[in-house]
């Protein structure tokens, strides 16, 4: 079975989440800054006439932080989250390096992902795809941001 995920760089490498959960990809702006935040938030955009939180998955993922450029974006992405036995959508935007493409890979060709040898937490990792000789990590989003940490992005879009 072929499923699509939207490609996008961080600190050279390539990520990729299921475009399932995306609801749309921006042209860098900068967020709000907002006080009291945990400090992989960005602050906050405005998007389809709603506060969106947005994150920096550089340093989400302990990587090296830079300067926005003309290719940075910000992907909009949709997360399921279930408190007190009720369940929502979260909505929150994620800087990306450069977003690159919608890819179609088939679920039989997407590997584990590795034990070690990446920065990123093997459980945020949903395998490792390949395409046009390049590995593409895929990110299982659901997995990224803990139960506390969605929390205080939604409390962030609140303040």
């Amino acid at each position: 079975m072929s499923r699509q995920f939207l490609s996008f760089v961080l600190d050279g490498a390539l990520y990729a989440v299921e475009v399932a959960q995306v609801q749309e990809v921006l042209e860098y702006t900068q967020p709000v800054r907002l006080p009291c935040t945990i400090d992989y938030v960005e602050g906050l955009i405005s998007s389809r006439e709603q506060g969106i939180s947005v994150v920096n998955l550089r340093k989400k993922f302990e990587l090296k932080t830079v300067e926005p450029t003309k290719k940075t974006r910000i992907i909009i992405i949709e997360i399921a989250h279930t408190e007190n036995d009720v369940t929502s959508v979260v909505t929150f935007g994620a800087i990306a390096d450069s977003v690159e493409e919608v890819i179609d890979l088939e679920e039989d060709t997407i590997e584990p992902a590795p034990k070690f040898g990446n920065n990123i937490s093997g459980e945020y990792i949903r395998g490792i795809g390949k395409k046009d000789n390049k590995f593409i990590i895929i990110l299982d989003i659901d997995k990224v941001f803990s139960t506390e940490e969605i929390v205080a992005l939604k409390a962030a879009v609140v303040k």
